[in-house]
């Protein structure tokens, strides 16, 4: 299942905590990049927030594995995660017209 993770950052983060475990974060998602969990990574354009698209088998699943990230961990940053489907729409247009049965 894809699933887009939308970075919060959690009120009592410091900008020291952050720099303190930059590296371990940069060595963690880069690990979770190569076991195929994290597809793509994106800031936003107009703040300084993280996008992940994320391969897991559910949002429970996604849940625990980005507690492996040091600021996740260390409750520095939280994620909003949004289950993403296929889009079935275009069968409703061409469906009678195109169907192959």
């Amino acid at each position: 299942m894809k699933i887009i993770a939308i970075e919060k950052e959690l009120p009592d983060s410091k900008p020291q905590d952050f720099k303190d475990l930059s590296e371990r974060e940069a060595i963690e998602a880069w690990n979770l990049y190569q076991e195929g969990f994290i597809r793509e990574m994106y800031f936003k354009a107009d703040q300084s927030c993280a996008v992940l698209i994320l391969e897991s088998e559910d949002v429970v699943e996604a849940g625990k594995t980005l507690q492996r990230l040091p600021y996740v961990k260390e409750k520095l940053i939280s994620f909003d995660l949004i289950p993403l489907k296929p889009y079935p729409g275009f069968s409703r247009l061409f469906k009678s017209k195109y169907s192959h049965r």
